[in-house]
Formats: structure tokens, sequence, C-alpha cells
């Protein structure tokens, strides 16, 4: 004799279902608040993602919809933060009696200054304990036409361009032209999103001369590298 199996509910199996989604989707809800408690908008928005995905319907999802969209906004925004500050390099080496610090920065795009092809071009910041601070471009290949000093343009984020004074020292040692005042500039790099910096170039064999543009996404700078500077 065959045993009566339980007859099984469909209303109350999908009840439980139903349940069992809520309380999944709860449980990731929870991940999501606590990812924005502690300000990692990244995580908050990977497990705002998921939610959304899989439990799109869910009590939980609606209770989070609103910082779910700002989780989204600020991870952007966090992302791009962490890009800009990897765009910096910061050194500090032993100099005779004291340190040498720099901050430096390649341009966003590489620029062809001698003919040769593009070349990315360097925006440094350096204190040097027996030269003092100073702030300078370095080419890797031709060269600046500003021996004796020149005048450069320079555009702040998507302000008017304005001359500023630039000079190319009498030396082998690097392809460097300085921006004379380097504390103008790195009070200006601490504040803008970009800087564009318009130089002359000395004509060479596959090189016609005229002026290059670099430009700098500096809004990443950290100061505190430079603390003498501030």
């Amino acid at each position: 004799m065959t045993a009566c199996q339980p007859r099984i509910d469909p209303e109350a199996e999908r009840a439980a279902q139903a349940q069992a989604r809520e309380q999944a989707a709860e449980a990731m809800a929870a991940e999501f608040d606590e990812a924005v408690a502690a300000g990692n908008w990244s995580l908050a928005r990977a497990h705002g993602d998921i939610l959304n995905a899989e439990y799109p319907d869910s009590a939980a999802a609606e209770r989070i919809a609103p910082q779910y969209e700002e989780a989204k906004a600020r991870a952007l925004e966090q992302r791009e933060n962490q890009r800009l500050a990897a765009l910096w390099t910061y050194q500090a080496q032993p100099f005779k009696d004291g340190r040498q610090l720099s901050a430096s920065i390649h341009a966003r795009e590489p620029v062809d200054t001698d003919g040769s092809g593009a070349r990315p071009v360097q925006l440094i910041f350096r204190d040097n304990p027996e030269w003092g601070r100073s702030s300078y471009l370095v080419l890797q290949a031709g060269d600046f036409d500003c021996y004796g000093g020149c005048k450069v343009a320079m555009r702040v984020d998507d302000g008017e361009p304005r001359r500023v004074d630039a000079s190319r020292p009498r030396t082998d040692e690097a392809i460097a032209m300085f921006i004379e005042d380097e504390m103008m500039l790195w009070r200006t790099a601490k504040e803008a999103k970009t800087i564009a910096i318009e130089f002359p170039v000395k004509a060479g064999p596959a090189n016609a001369g005229g002026t290059r543009t670099a430009v700098f996404e500096v809004g990443g700078l950290a100061p505190e590298n430079l603390p003498e500077w501030n």
C-alpha cells in the first residue's frame, strides 16, 4: 500500500520563495549599507548593481534606490580621483646633509618636439637643500628654444592663456626649461584641474620649430609631499 504524500500548497510555496528572495535581497542591501557607511563607494555600487540585477522588484532595492544613485555618482568620482592621484610621482632622495624632494607628472598626451614622434613631457617641482625650489619641464628629445629666457603661454582649466617667464639653462644634463615663478605654478597646480603650457622648440633636421603644448592633469596633487612649499 502506497503511503499518501502530503499535498503541497502552491500558494504557500510561492510565498515561501518570495520571502526567501526578500531575505536574500535584504542581506545584500545590508552589505550595501555597510559599504556606504564606510565611504567605500565602489563597493557600495557593486552591491547595489548585483541587488538591482538579481532582485530588481524587491523592497530592499526600492529602499536603497536614492543612495544607490548617489553611490554610482560617488564611485565614478572616487575612481577619477584615484586616477588623478596616480598620475603623480613623489621622491625623497638624500642630498649632502639634507633631502631633495620632488613631485612630477607626465603630460596627458605625448608631444612630438623634434619630428621623430611623440614622446612624454614631464613637469617637475623640486625642493633641493642647495639649489632651493624650482619648477621645470623636461623633454626626452628635441630642445626648448628658450635660452636666455622667454615667455610661454599658460592656460589654467578653461581660462584665458597668460604669459609667464621661463628659461632654458645652458646645460646638457637634461633638456629642461624652468618656469621662473615656481610658487605661482605650485599654487596653481594645487587649485587647478588642468594646466596647459605652450612652449617654443628649436628647429632641427626634421622639425621646423614653432611651439608645442603639453597638458597636465594636475587635480590629484598631494601637496603634503612637498611640505615646505605650502
